[in-house]
């Protein structure tokens, strides 16, 4: 089942009347707020709009859900590509006006020419899953990059999530698992992964890769721009 690209479909055709659950590892459900996957630039955050401005060249917009990005960036007059592995999604980034949104997975994709910038909002770096990936999207990164490209990403420090208990004792604190429920509807658990800053900064460097933190909000969530070395 596919509650996530369910909800998607019934928004973009006007229902709104039944809410979208988020499942955790590590707590009590959320609800998502649907119309925040449909967001226009006024109603992003600094640090998204901060992304979008320090983007260049051809964009590579990875996890791009229904286009929100995409589209401002079109508009800043950018060329950009924009993938992501929901098929739901992806038809409706094309009524949107996305030009170029393609149905695939990131470790996966080909494109005949290579791309200056490497986007991933939302948290967009979680989708790796676990913490042992981030090389992999790395080599795959420099694969997909012109030289002296970038790669634009947010995440967040989560240790709040364990501020009254022990960190686990196996594993990277930040790999936690969701699940999608919409109308009576589940999906499979799915993995993510936040990182701090230091873990993402030290695996990076060591990759070869130079590491430029742009921001931090309130709520220890930040946007950084990788170049390779």
């Amino acid at each position: 089942m596919d509650p996530y690209g369910s909800a998607l479909k019934d928004y973009s055709n006007g229902l709104d009347d039944k809410p979208l659950i988020l499942h955790n590892s590590y707590g009590e459900p959320e609800e998502m707020p649907v119309w925040y996957f449909f967001r226009g630039y006024e109603e992003m955050p600094e640090l998204e709009k901060m992304a979008l401005s320090v983007c260049e060249g051809r964009v590579l917009d990875v996890g791009a859900g229904t286009g929100s990005h995409a589209i401002c960036l079109q508009q800043m007059g950018h060329d950009v590509t924009a993938i992501d592995t929901n098929k739901v999604a992806v038809e409706i980034m094309g009524e949107s006006k996305v030009l170029d949104a393609r149905n695939g997975d990131y470790f996966f994709f080909e494109d005949n020419s290579q791309f200056d910038t490497i986007l991933c909002l939302m948290n967009g770096i979680g989708f790796i899953g676990k913490e042992e990936r981030l090389n992999e999207f790395l080599k795959k990164a420099d694969e997909l990059l012109k030289p002296g490209g970038q790669i634009i990403l947010d995440s967040s420090d989560v240790r709040y999530l364990y501020e009254e208990k022990e960190l686990p004792k196996t594993g990277y604190y930040g790999e936690v698992k969701f699940q999608y429920e919409y109308d009576g509807q589940k999906s499979d658990w799915f993995d993510w992964v936040y990182f701090d800053k230091d873990t993402l900064d030290k695996a990076a460097f060591e990759a070869g890769w130079f590491v430029y933190f742009l921001h931090t909000d309130e709520n220890d969530q930040y946007l950084v721009r990788l170049i390779k070395r």
